[in-house]
């Protein structure tokens, strides 16, 4: 297997890190719904569509941003991330909110890439609570 050094992670385009970023958050977000509990093929993907919509996650790293939870380093990759040009955005959402999502996916591709897992279970876990209180849900 070819290694990808840290160095390397760095020099990736800001989408490929959105691209596994993109993964990263997806499995964590499917396997938070199975774990609390729902089951039903058709409710955990319309719940999981909440969670990983360009605007919920654009909604997150407004937060994340405003809190100032990320750190330097993080916010240069978010920076690459939301200027980065992908060359189309999906019918149901904006510009600008399709590019805070990317950023927000790079970020969580690069530390993944990275190795630093426990950064990105934190930041995962924060979204996760965020987009969870804004729908109202209970701990």
């Amino acid at each position: 297997m070819n290694v990808l050094r840290n160095s390397d992670v760095d020099q990736l385009n800001a989408l490929a890190l959105a691209y596994m970023g993109d993964a990263v958050y997806e499995q964590a977000v499917r396997e938070h719904l199975l774990r609390s509990g729902r089951a039903k093929p058709n409710i955990l993907h319309r719940q999981s569509t909440t969670f990983v919509s360009a605007k919920a996650q654009a909604m997150v790293l407004k937060r994340l941003t405003e809190e100032e939870f990320l750190t330097e380093a993080e916010l240069a990759v978010m920076r690459r991330g939301r200027n980065a040009k992908s060359g189309s955005v999906p019918k149901n959402t904006d510009v600008q909110t399709y590019n805070f999502s990317t950023a927000f996916e790079a970020v969580l591709g690069w530390l993944y890439l990275k190795e630093q897992q426990e950064r990105v279970d934190e930041i995962i876990a924060y979204a996760i609570d965020i987009v969870e209180e804004l729908r109202g849900v209970v701990k």
